[in-house]
């Protein structure tokens, strides 16, 4: 279809068990299995949470933007709770912070990232 976007991450080992390689375009990044973190790279999960809460950055700060908010700056700070031994997160919870906008402002930007 015309309107796809493909996106392609590639992951490989790293010579070291629990930690992978991956690379998209001209990025690379270094994840460790959850079960292997060391503190040098994101886990697994860390990296999952990352994605969730950067969108929600990104789509606030260009909405923002686009409709002449005046957002100087935000913070997502995105919780992941599991239960070992559970792969799966019980429990997620996001909290924003929004800088030179109103209360109502804010709900309304981030009122945005929740529809979509």
């Amino acid at each position: 279809m015309a309107d796809e976007k493909v996106e392609i991450v590639r992951s490989s080992s790293s010579g070291v068990v629990g930690r992978a390689r991956n690379s998209t375009r001209n990025a690379g990044l270094v994840l460790d299995s959850s079960t292997r973190p060391q503190p040098d790279a994101f886990t697994n999960s860390e990296a999952f949470l990352a994605g969730v809460s950067s969108c929600g950055v990104t789509l606030i700060e260009m909405h923002a933007q686009e409709t002449g908010v005046p957002l100087e700056r935000m913070t997502a700070t995105i919780e992941g709770v599991r239960v070992p031994p559970a792969p799966r997160f019980s429990r997620i919870t996001m909290r924003f912070e929004l800088v030179g906008v109103s209360q109502a402002q804010a709900e309304a930007l981030v009122e945005t990232y929740r529809q979509r």
